[in-house]
C-alpha cells in the first residue's frame, strides 16, 4: 500500500505545482509564510519547500490533506477487498441477505 501511496502522491504533484510558483526556498517561505500559507488555502495547489535547492517538503491545504486521507482509505479498502476475494473469503449472496438480516434483527432488538 505504500507504493500506491508514494504513486499517488508524485502525480498528485507532477500534476499541480507550477513550477514558477509551487517551489519556494526555505528562507523565502520563512520571509513570506503568511502570504505564502494564504496562497495555498486559497489555491488548493500544494507547495514544495527546499532547502539547499533541495525538495524538503511539500505543504498543503487542509481541505487537500483531507481529500487525500479519504483516497487513501478508499484505496486501502479496495486493496483489502481484492485481498479478500483473492483469499476466497467472500460470502454468496444467500449469505449476505442471512447475515444482514441478523444484524438488523439485533439492531432492531437493540
Amino acid at each position: 500500500m505504500d507504493y500506491i501511496w508514494s504513486v499517488f502522491v508524485l502525480e498528485m504533484i507532477m500534476k499541480e505545482v507550477q513550477i514558477s510558483d509551487g517551489i519556494v526556498p526555505l528562507g523565502e517561505f520563512k520571509a513570506q509564510a503568511t502570504k505564502l500559507l494564504k496562497r495555498i488555502g486559497e489555491s488548493g495547489q500544494p507547495m514544495v519547500i527546499t532547502q539547499n535547492g533541495r525538495p524538503a517538503g511539500v505543504l498543503l491545504s487542509p481541505r487537500e490533506y483531507d481529500r487525500i486521507q479519504e483516497r487513501q482509505r478508499f484505496l486501502e479498502s479496495i486493496a483489502a477487498g481484492l485481498a479478500d476475494a483473492e483469499s476466497g473469503r467472500t460470502l454468496s449472496t444467500m449469505e449476505l441477505r442471512e447475515r444482514l438480516r441478523g444484524w438488523r434483527s439485533d439492531r432492531d432488538e437493540g
